[in-house]
Protein backbone atom coordinates (compact mmCIF):
# COMPACT_ATOMS: atom_id res chain seq x y z
CA UNK A 1 0.00 0.00 0.00
CA UNK A 2 3.16 2.35 -0.23
CA UNK A 3 1.44 4.10 -3.04
CA UNK A 4 -1.25 5.53 -0.76
CA UNK A 5 1.37 7.82 0.89
CA UNK A 6 1.34 11.11 0.48
CA UNK A 7 4.87 11.86 -1.65
CA UNK A 8 5.21 14.39 1.22
CA UNK A 9 5.68 11.86 3.72
CA UNK A 10 7.60 9.11 0.45
CA UNK A 11 10.05 12.30 -0.26
CA UNK A 12 11.31 12.89 3.44
CA UNK A 13 14.44 11.75 4.19
CA UNK A 14 14.32 9.61 7.67
CA UNK A 15 16.81 11.67 10.59
CA UNK A 16 20.13 9.96 10.16
CA UNK A 17 20.73 10.95 14.20
CA UNK A 18 18.30 8.65 15.27
CA UNK A 19 18.12 6.26 12.37
CA UNK A 20 21.68 5.22 13.69
CA UNK A 21 20.31 5.05 17.14
CA UNK A 22 18.49 2.72 16.01
CA UNK A 23 20.65 0.63 14.15
CA UNK A 24 22.86 0.86 17.22
CA UNK A 25 19.76 -0.31 19.53
CA UNK A 26 19.28 -3.31 16.97
CA UNK A 27 23.05 -4.20 17.47
CA UNK A 28 22.63 -4.18 21.61
CA UNK A 29 20.02 -5.95 21.25
CA UNK A 30 21.85 -9.07 19.45
CA UNK A 31 24.50 -8.65 22.72
CA UNK A 32 26.77 -6.23 20.84
CA UNK A 33 28.81 -3.99 23.42
CA UNK A 34 27.87 -0.60 21.27
CA UNK A 35 28.90 2.69 22.55
CA UNK A 36 26.55 5.08 21.70
CA UNK A 37 28.00 8.46 20.18
CA UNK A 38 25.46 9.05 17.95
CA UNK A 39 22.63 11.18 19.77
CA UNK A 40 22.54 14.81 20.81
CA UNK A 41 21.41 14.34 24.58
CA UNK A 42 23.09 15.10 27.27
CA UNK A 43 23.64 11.97 29.50
CA UNK A 44 23.49 13.72 32.79
CA UNK A 45 19.95 13.99 35.15
CA UNK A 46 17.76 16.96 34.98
CA UNK A 47 18.88 18.92 37.91
CA UNK A 48 16.97 18.19 41.16
CA UNK A 49 15.64 21.70 41.32
CA UNK A 50 13.83 21.42 38.25
CA UNK A 51 11.98 17.98 39.16
CA UNK A 52 10.82 19.45 42.56
CA UNK A 53 9.06 22.16 40.76
CA UNK A 54 7.34 19.53 38.17
CA UNK A 55 6.40 17.81 41.11
CA UNK A 56 5.21 20.81 42.44
CA UNK A 57 3.01 21.28 39.65
CA UNK A 58 1.18 18.09 40.06
CA UNK A 59 0.41 18.42 43.27
CA UNK A 60 -0.70 22.11 42.82
CA UNK A 61 -3.36 20.07 39.96
CA UNK A 62 -2.17 21.76 36.60
CA UNK A 63 -3.89 19.36 34.26
CA UNK A 64 -5.77 21.16 32.18
CA UNK A 65 -4.99 22.18 28.51
CA UNK A 66 -2.24 25.38 28.45
CA UNK A 67 -2.83 28.41 26.42
CA UNK A 68 -1.47 27.84 23.11
CA UNK A 69 1.83 29.73 23.14
CA UNK A 70 2.57 28.99 26.43
CA UNK A 71 1.69 30.05 30.27
CA UNK A 72 1.75 33.47 30.97
CA UNK A 73 4.32 33.04 33.45
CA UNK A 74 6.29 30.92 31.35
CA UNK A 75 6.47 33.81 28.62
CA UNK A 76 7.77 36.50 31.48
CA UNK A 77 10.49 34.08 32.35
CA UNK A 78 11.57 33.66 28.83
CA UNK A 79 11.41 37.31 28.70
CA UNK A 80 13.72 37.98 31.61
CA UNK A 81 15.73 35.12 30.16
CA UNK A 82 16.09 37.14 26.90
CA UNK A 83 16.79 40.35 28.64
CA UNK A 84 19.31 38.77 31.23
CA UNK A 85 21.32 36.47 28.83
CA UNK A 86 21.52 37.78 25.77
CA UNK A 87 20.43 41.84 26.11
CA UNK A 88 17.22 41.11 23.87
CA UNK A 89 13.88 42.96 24.51
CA UNK A 90 10.70 40.89 23.78
CA UNK A 91 7.08 41.11 25.11
CA UNK A 92 4.25 38.85 25.73
CA UNK A 93 3.47 39.47 22.29
CA UNK A 94 6.67 38.29 20.77
CA UNK A 95 7.20 34.50 22.47
CA UNK A 96 5.37 31.41 21.64
CA UNK A 97 6.51 28.34 23.48
CA UNK A 98 6.42 25.03 21.38
CA UNK A 99 6.81 21.09 21.80
CA UNK A 100 10.68 21.45 21.89
CA UNK A 101 12.80 23.23 19.71
CA UNK A 102 12.08 21.08 16.53
CA UNK A 103 8.65 22.14 16.85
CA UNK A 104 9.42 26.02 16.96
CA UNK A 105 11.76 25.64 13.76
CA UNK A 106 8.75 23.68 11.42
CA UNK A 107 6.50 26.75 12.71
CA UNK A 108 8.90 29.07 11.54
CA UNK A 109 8.94 27.03 7.96
CA UNK A 110 5.31 26.93 7.88
CA UNK A 111 4.44 30.17 8.18
CA UNK A 112 7.22 31.94 5.90
CA UNK A 113 7.51 29.80 3.26
CA UNK A 114 5.64 29.93 0.10
CA UNK A 115 6.12 26.89 -2.94
CA UNK A 116 10.05 27.79 -4.16
CA UNK A 117 11.04 29.94 -1.21
CA UNK A 118 14.80 29.38 -0.96
CA UNK A 119 16.46 28.73 2.49
CA UNK A 120 20.13 29.58 3.02
CA UNK A 121 21.74 26.67 4.92
CA UNK A 122 25.64 27.12 6.26
CA UNK A 123 26.89 23.64 6.28
CA UNK A 124 26.93 21.68 8.16
CA UNK A 125 23.57 22.75 9.61
CA UNK A 126 21.76 20.31 11.97
CA UNK A 127 19.97 17.16 10.14
CA UNK A 128 16.39 18.28 10.38
CA UNK A 129 16.69 21.86 9.09
CA UNK A 130 16.81 20.63 4.93
CA UNK A 131 13.51 18.52 5.36
CA UNK A 132 11.79 21.11 7.45
CA UNK A 133 12.02 23.12 4.60
CA UNK A 134 10.82 20.83 2.01
CA UNK A 135 7.96 19.72 4.14
CA UNK A 136 7.40 23.90 3.96
CA UNK A 137 7.59 23.40 0.20
CA UNK A 138 10.85 25.61 0.22
CA UNK A 139 14.39 25.11 -1.39
CA UNK A 140 17.18 24.53 0.45
CA UNK A 141 20.13 26.13 -0.70
CA UNK A 142 23.47 24.75 1.13
CA UNK A 143 26.71 27.02 1.57
CA UNK A 144 29.56 24.75 1.75
CA UNK A 145 32.20 25.23 4.78
CA UNK A 146 35.38 23.27 5.55
CA UNK A 147 37.11 22.31 8.88
CA UNK A 148 40.09 24.16 7.44
CA UNK A 149 36.92 27.39 7.84
CA UNK A 150 36.15 26.39 10.94
CA UNK A 151 32.97 25.56 9.18
CA UNK A 152 31.62 29.09 9.45
CA UNK A 153 30.30 30.85 6.56
CA UNK A 154 31.85 34.01 5.05
CA UNK A 155 29.80 37.27 4.27
CA UNK A 156 31.05 36.69 0.83
CA UNK A 157 29.31 33.05 0.49
CA UNK A 158 26.45 34.77 1.50
CA UNK A 159 26.10 37.31 -0.56
CA UNK A 160 26.84 34.78 -3.57
CA UNK A 161 23.96 32.42 -2.14
CA UNK A 162 21.31 35.15 -2.58
CA UNK A 163 18.84 34.99 -4.96
CA UNK A 164 15.69 37.10 -5.96
CA UNK A 165 13.65 33.31 -4.88
CA UNK A 166 15.74 33.68 -0.91
CA UNK A 167 13.25 33.80 1.68
CA UNK A 168 15.03 32.72 4.89
CA UNK A 169 18.71 31.80 6.47
CA UNK A 170 19.22 29.28 9.22
CA UNK A 171 21.84 28.61 11.35
CA UNK A 172 22.79 27.56 14.93
CA UNK A 173 25.75 29.09 16.87
CA UNK A 174 27.10 27.31 18.68
CA UNK A 175 26.24 24.67 15.88
CA UNK A 176 25.23 21.23 16.10
CA UNK A 177 27.35 19.44 14.39
CA UNK A 178 30.52 21.39 14.28
CA UNK A 179 30.61 23.00 17.90
CA UNK A 180 31.83 26.31 15.96
CA UNK A 181 30.50 29.19 17.72
CA UNK A 182 29.55 32.74 15.54
CA UNK A 183 31.77 35.80 17.30
CA UNK A 184 29.23 38.98 17.35
CA UNK A 185 31.96 40.76 14.93
CA UNK A 186 31.59 37.57 12.48
CA UNK A 187 27.38 37.80 13.09
CA UNK A 188 27.91 41.86 12.31
CA UNK A 189 29.39 40.47 8.91
CA UNK A 190 26.89 38.71 7.85
CA UNK A 191 24.20 41.32 9.11
CA UNK A 192 26.34 44.04 7.10
CA UNK A 193 25.00 41.82 4.06
CA UNK A 194 21.65 40.92 4.91
CA UNK A 195 20.70 44.83 5.49
CA UNK A 196 20.90 44.73 1.79
CA UNK A 197 18.02 42.14 1.37
CA UNK A 198 15.22 43.88 3.74
CA UNK A 199 12.94 40.44 3.22
CA UNK A 200 15.42 37.71 4.17
CA UNK A 201 14.15 36.65 7.74
CA UNK A 202 16.85 35.22 9.76
CA UNK A 203 16.45 31.71 11.99
CA UNK A 204 18.88 31.84 14.77
CA UNK A 205 18.97 28.63 16.56
CA UNK A 206 20.44 29.30 20.18
CA UNK A 207 19.53 25.89 21.86
CA UNK A 208 23.18 25.14 22.84
CA UNK A 209 24.00 28.77 24.08
CA UNK A 210 24.61 28.06 27.44
CA UNK A 211 27.83 25.25 26.17
CA UNK A 212 29.87 27.35 24.85
CA UNK A 213 34.02 27.32 25.65
CA UNK A 214 34.89 30.82 24.18
CA UNK A 215 33.08 33.21 26.29
CA UNK A 216 30.29 35.07 25.43
CA UNK A 217 27.40 34.42 23.53
CA UNK A 218 26.05 36.52 20.43
CA UNK A 219 22.82 36.38 19.08
CA UNK A 220 21.86 37.93 15.17
CA UNK A 221 18.85 40.18 16.86
CA UNK A 222 21.02 42.26 18.96
CA UNK A 223 21.67 43.94 16.22
CA UNK A 224 19.39 47.04 16.13
CA UNK A 225 18.76 46.95 11.85
CA UNK A 226 18.24 43.32 12.07
CA UNK A 227 16.01 42.74 15.09
CA UNK A 228 12.76 43.10 13.10
CA UNK A 229 13.79 40.11 10.71
CA UNK A 230 15.35 37.27 13.34
CA UNK A 231 13.53 34.30 15.14
CA UNK A 232 15.66 33.52 18.01
CA UNK A 233 14.41 29.80 18.80
CA UNK A 234 15.88 28.27 22.29
CA UNK A 235 14.97 26.09 24.53
CA UNK A 236 16.09 23.88 27.42
CA UNK A 237 16.54 20.34 26.35
CA UNK A 238 20.68 20.96 26.00
CA UNK A 239 21.90 23.01 28.67
CA UNK A 240 19.25 21.52 31.68
CA UNK A 241 19.58 17.66 30.18
CA UNK A 242 15.76 17.95 29.27
CA UNK A 243 15.54 16.61 26.54
CA UNK A 244 12.30 14.79 26.78
CA UNK A 245 10.49 17.41 28.62
CA UNK A 246 9.83 18.97 24.98
CA UNK A 247 9.93 22.36 25.82
CA UNK A 248 11.40 25.16 23.12
CA UNK A 249 10.24 28.63 22.52
CA UNK A 250 11.13 32.01 19.86
CA UNK A 251 11.34 35.30 20.73
CA UNK A 252 10.28 36.52 16.80
CA UNK A 253 8.52 39.98 15.68
CA UNK A 254 5.00 39.97 16.63
CA UNK A 255 3.83 39.03 13.09
CA UNK A 256 5.65 35.85 13.13
CA UNK A 257 4.45 34.83 16.62
CA UNK A 258 0.88 35.03 16.26
CA UNK A 259 1.60 33.58 12.59
CA UNK A 260 2.95 30.62 14.65
CA UNK A 261 0.57 30.24 17.43
CA UNK A 262 -2.59 30.57 14.86
CA UNK A 263 -0.48 27.37 12.92
CA UNK A 264 0.51 25.57 16.43
CA UNK A 265 -3.16 26.33 17.29
CA UNK A 266 -4.29 23.60 14.95
CA UNK A 267 -1.34 21.70 15.25
CA UNK A 268 -0.73 20.77 18.62
CA UNK A 269 -2.35 23.12 20.86
CA UNK A 270 -0.03 24.06 23.68
CA UNK A 271 3.09 22.48 25.35
CA UNK A 272 2.82 20.17 28.19
CA UNK A 273 1.53 22.00 31.34
CA UNK A 274 4.11 20.16 33.63
CA UNK A 275 6.85 20.21 31.69
CA UNK A 276 6.25 24.42 31.33
CA UNK A 277 5.83 24.93 34.93
CA UNK A 278 9.30 23.11 35.29
CA UNK A 279 10.53 24.94 33.07
CA UNK A 280 10.05 28.52 34.91
CA UNK A 281 11.70 27.62 37.38
CA UNK A 282 14.74 26.48 34.83
CA UNK A 283 14.86 29.89 33.53
CA UNK A 284 14.85 31.89 36.60
CA UNK A 285 17.47 30.14 37.85
CA UNK A 286 21.20 31.74 37.65
CA UNK A 287 23.02 29.79 34.85
CA UNK A 288 25.61 29.20 37.53
CA UNK A 289 23.35 26.34 38.25
CA UNK A 290 24.46 24.32 35.53
CA UNK A 291 28.11 25.32 34.96
CA UNK A 292 29.26 21.59 36.14
CA UNK A 293 27.70 20.38 33.19
CA UNK A 294 29.26 22.60 31.15
CA UNK A 295 32.38 22.19 32.68
CA UNK A 296 32.08 18.63 32.44
CA UNK A 297 31.98 18.83 28.49
CA UNK A 298 34.68 21.02 28.52
CA UNK A 299 37.08 18.04 30.02
CA UNK A 300 35.57 15.92 27.59
CA UNK A 301 36.35 17.97 24.53
CA UNK A 302 40.10 17.98 25.74
CA UNK A 303 40.23 14.03 25.81
CA UNK A 304 38.04 13.63 22.61
CA UNK A 305 40.21 15.85 20.86
CA UNK A 306 44.04 14.34 22.43
CA UNK A 307 42.57 11.18 21.47
CA UNK A 308 41.26 11.88 17.70
CA UNK A 309 44.70 13.46 17.17
CA UNK A 310 46.20 10.60 17.79
CA UNK A 311 44.42 8.14 15.12
CA UNK A 312 46.06 9.32 11.35
CA UNK A 313 43.12 10.15 9.21
CA UNK A 314 41.70 12.40 11.46
CA UNK A 315 41.09 16.20 10.46
CA UNK A 316 39.41 18.28 13.39
CA UNK A 317 38.86 21.55 14.99
CA UNK A 318 38.81 22.33 18.36
CA UNK A 319 34.89 23.09 18.75
CA UNK A 320 33.54 25.96 21.06
CA UNK A 321 30.53 24.86 22.13
CA UNK A 322 27.86 21.87 21.84
CA UNK A 323 29.00 18.79 22.55
CA UNK A 324 30.22 17.72 19.13
CA UNK A 325 33.37 16.95 17.00
CA UNK A 326 33.15 17.29 13.14
CA UNK A 327 36.33 15.43 11.74
CA UNK A 328 36.73 15.56 8.30
CA UNK A 329 37.78 11.36 7.50
CA UNK A 330 38.25 12.06 3.46
CA UNK A 331 41.63 10.20 4.43
CA UNK A 332 40.20 7.28 4.40
CA UNK A 333 37.93 7.21 1.39
CA UNK A 334 38.67 4.63 -1.25
CA UNK A 335 40.59 2.38 1.18
CA UNK A 336 39.18 -0.86 2.09
CA UNK A 337 39.76 -1.89 5.76
CA UNK A 338 38.75 -5.55 7.03
CA UNK A 339 36.99 -6.18 3.64
CA UNK A 340 34.93 -3.40 3.59
CA UNK A 341 34.90 -0.54 0.64
CA UNK A 342 35.08 2.94 2.12
CA UNK A 343 33.71 5.44 -0.33
CA UNK A 344 32.46 8.23 1.48
CA UNK A 345 31.15 9.16 5.18
CA UNK A 346 28.20 6.95 5.29
CA UNK A 347 30.38 4.02 4.43
CA UNK A 348 32.64 5.11 7.36
CA UNK A 349 29.99 5.60 10.14
CA UNK A 350 28.84 1.88 9.24
CA UNK A 351 31.88 0.65 9.07
CA UNK A 352 32.97 1.84 12.48
CA UNK A 353 29.65 0.69 13.99
CA UNK A 354 30.05 -3.09 12.42
CA UNK A 355 33.49 -2.85 13.19
CA UNK A 356 34.49 -0.71 16.21
CA UNK A 357 30.83 -1.17 17.81
CA UNK A 358 30.99 2.64 18.15
CA UNK A 359 27.67 4.72 16.55
CA UNK A 360 28.53 7.77 15.00
CA UNK A 361 26.68 10.02 12.54
CA UNK A 362 27.94 10.68 8.87
CA UNK A 363 28.33 13.73 8.16
CA UNK A 364 26.47 13.53 4.82
CA UNK A 365 23.53 13.82 6.95
CA UNK A 366 24.51 17.48 7.86
CA UNK A 367 25.41 18.58 4.23
CA UNK A 368 29.19 17.64 4.79
CA UNK A 369 29.73 14.47 3.35
CA UNK A 370 33.49 14.08 4.09
CA UNK A 371 32.74 14.12 7.75
CA UNK A 372 30.79 12.60 10.49
CA UNK A 373 29.34 13.57 13.71
CA UNK A 374 31.21 12.54 17.34
CA UNK A 375 29.30 13.14 20.12
CA UNK A 376 31.23 13.69 23.54
CA UNK A 377 27.87 13.01 25.48
CA UNK A 378 28.80 9.93 27.04
CA UNK A 379 31.29 9.25 30.14
CA UNK A 380 35.21 9.57 29.98
CA UNK A 381 35.26 5.89 30.27
CA UNK A 382 33.57 5.65 27.27
CA UNK A 383 34.98 8.14 25.12
CA UNK A 384 38.36 6.12 25.98
CA UNK A 385 37.35 3.30 25.08
CA UNK A 386 35.07 4.16 22.04
CA UNK A 387 38.50 5.73 20.57
CA UNK A 388 40.94 2.86 21.48
CA UNK A 389 38.43 0.26 19.71
CA UNK A 390 38.06 3.18 16.39
CA UNK A 391 42.12 3.39 16.33
CA UNK A 392 42.38 -0.42 16.82
CA UNK A 393 40.67 -1.41 13.54
CA UNK A 394 41.67 1.67 11.49
CA UNK A 395 45.21 0.66 12.22
CA UNK A 396 44.69 -2.05 9.54
CA UNK A 397 43.76 0.37 6.97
Amino acid sequence: MQEQLSDRINNLATSQTLAMAAKARELKAEGKDIIGLSLGEPDFNTPDFIKEAAIQAINDNYNSYTPVDGYVELKDAIINKFKRDNDLTYDRSQIVVSTGAKQSLANAAMVILNPGDEVILPCPYWVSYAEIVKLAEGVPVEVPTTVDTDFKMTPEQLEAAITPKTKMIWYSSPCNPSGMVYSKEELRALADVLVKYPNIIVVSDEIYEHINFVGDHASMAQFEDMYDRVITVNGVSKAFAMTGWRIGYIGAPAWIARACNKMQGQITSGANCIAQRAVITALEAPVSKIDYMVDTFKKRRKLIIDLLNEIEGFKTTEPEGAFYVFPNVSYFFGKTIKGHKIENATDFSLFLLEEALVATVTGDAFGNPDCIRISYAASEAQIEEALKRIKKVLAEA
